[in-house]
């Protein structure tokens, strides 16, 4: 079936494609997941919700031949000065160096593209990834799109357990204050909630130079699936 993470790339890519120009950065990117999907052809249909001086809003429809199957809001804001001062609250660059080796394969389930755990496990999650293929044939991926792929990687870093994945995400949120540096991104685990089935976490998305933004998830409970969607 199609992967989670690719309908994020799609939207993501639509919504570049068609809304993007200079001096406008994505700030957000939401994306709904609604139901998994044979390998089928997609259809992907962007509708500009708002254009104003300074805020662009977009939505996306992700279908195939048995209905839509997810959806996805993308809101640009319009480049400025950074305020000078203090801030209360600023998050730290991480320590992690990235990888100087490729990745180790393991006997379980290998992800179609390079991950680097680096924490292990009773730890807050962290991992390097990169993406090893195109999301369509001939094409680079821009640094949005890589963004939005790895994104959906925030589930099972803030979800998962000792004996698997037992929380299945039903959207994801990535917030942005700017695009990566080069193709490594780095994600780490920085909360999770859960009651009666529902749970929600959030990652910190990195850069080789520093944090870059923040993806929440929201998820349901789920059979014990693995490491992946």
């Amino acid at each position: 079936m199609l992967h989670g993470r690719l309908l994020g790339g799609l939207a993501a890519r639509a919504l570049e494609e068609r809304y993007a120009e200079p001096g406008l950065r994505f700030a957000r990117l939401t994306v709904d997941l609604f139901r998994n999907s044979p390998m089928l052809p997609v259809t992907v249909e962007t509708t500009l919700v708002r254009d104003g001086r300074r805020i662009r809003v977009a939505d996306v429809v992700i279908s195939t031949e048995q209905g839509v199957i997810a959806r996805a809001s993308g809101v640009l804001l319009r480049e400025s000065e950074q305020p000078g001062g203090e801030r209360a609250l600023v998050t730290p660059a991480w320590d992690e160096p990235p990888p100087a080796a490729p990745p180790t394969q393991g006997d379980g389930w290998r992800p179609p593209f390079d991950l680097w755990w680096v924490r292990p496990f009773g730890e807050p999650g962290r991992a390097w990834l990169r993406e090893k293929h195109p999301l369509v044939d001939d094409e680079p991926l821009t640094p949005f799109v890589r963004t939005a792929l790895a994104a959906d990687f925030a589930s099972p870093l803030a979800n998962a357990q000792r004996d698997g994945l037992r929380f299945i995400n039903a959207d994801y949120t990535l917030t942005l204050a700017r695009l990566p540096e080069g193709d490594l991104v780095g994600v780490e685990s920085t909360g999770h909630a859960s009651a009666d089935g529902v749970a929600t976490g959030q990652v910190t998305m990195h850069d080789t130079a520093g944090p870059i933004g923040f993806c929440l998830v929201t998820a349901l409970a789920n059979p014990v699936i693995g490491s992946g969607r």
